[in-house]
C-alpha cells in the first residue's frame, strides 16, 4: 500500500538559510548549521500522524566545488540526529550545464524517492521556502506550501498555502 510523504526543502525550511542581497544560501560550515525552532517538533507531529518525511534539497555548491560533500553530510547527520526524517534526496549538481533530473525545479528527486519508498504523491505535500520547492512538488503533483522567508525571488507557481514556519505548514498538513 503506498504510503503518504512530506518532502521538505532543507535550507530556510529545517535550518536557517543565510540571506544575502535577497536571496538564501546554505550554512558554509557544520558550526553554522542551525536546525530552525521547532522543527523536531513539527516533525515528531507530522511523523505521528503517518507520514514519511523525506529531505529533497539541492545543494550546487557541492558540484561547483565551493563545499565540501563531507560537509554537507555531517549536516545532513545533524538533522537526522534532532527530527524523524526517513530519507534525504540530495542533487549535488552545479546546475551549470551538467544534465540533471533531479535539481529542483525539476522532480526527479521526488519522482525517485516515491518509486524507492512507495510513496503516492497524490497524498503527499512539499514544503519549501524557494519557487524551485513549489514548483517542483506541482510537477511532481503534491501539493504545495510555501514558507514566507523574506527573500527578493519571486514565484512562478503558486503554492497551495503559505505559512511562516515549518510548525504553522504541519498545522495546515494535518488539518487536510
Amino acid at each position: 500500500m503506498a504510503k503518504r510523504a512530506v518532502f521538505l526543502d532543507r535550507d530556510g525550511v529545517l535550518n536557517r538559510a543565510f540571506v544575502r542581497d535577497g536571496i538564501p544560501h546554505p550554512p558554509e560550515a557544520v558550526a553554522e548549521f542551525e536546525i530552525l525552532p521547532g522543527v523536531p517538533e513539527a516533525c515528531q507531529r507530522l511523523k505521528a500522524a503517518g507520514y514519511f518525511l523525506i529531505v529533497a534539497t539541492n545543494q550546487p555548491d557541492v558540484g561547483r566545488g565551493t563545499q565540501d560533500r563531507a560537509t554537507v553530510e555531517e549536516m545532513h547527520r545533524l538533522l537526522l540526529a534532532s527530527a524523524p526524517i526517513d530519507a534525504v534526496e540530495v542533487c549535488w549538481h552545479s546546475g551549470r550545464g551538467e544534465p540533471c533530473a533531479c535539481r529542483k525545479p525539476l522532480p526527479g528527486m521526488l519522482l525517485a524517492a516515491a518509486a524507492r519508498h512507495d510513496l503516492d504523491l497524490r497524498l503527499s505535500w512539499m514544503i519549501g521556502d524557494r519557487w524551485r520547492d513549489i514548483d517542483c512538488g506541482a510537477a511532481a503533483g503534491c501539493r504545495t506550501i510555501f514558507i514566507e522567508g523574506g527573500h527578493s525571488e519571486p514565484l512562478r507557481v503558486s503554492p497551495d498555502f503559505t505559512a511562516r514556519s515549518l510548525a504553522e505548514a504541519a498545522d495546515i498538513v494535518l488539518q487536510r
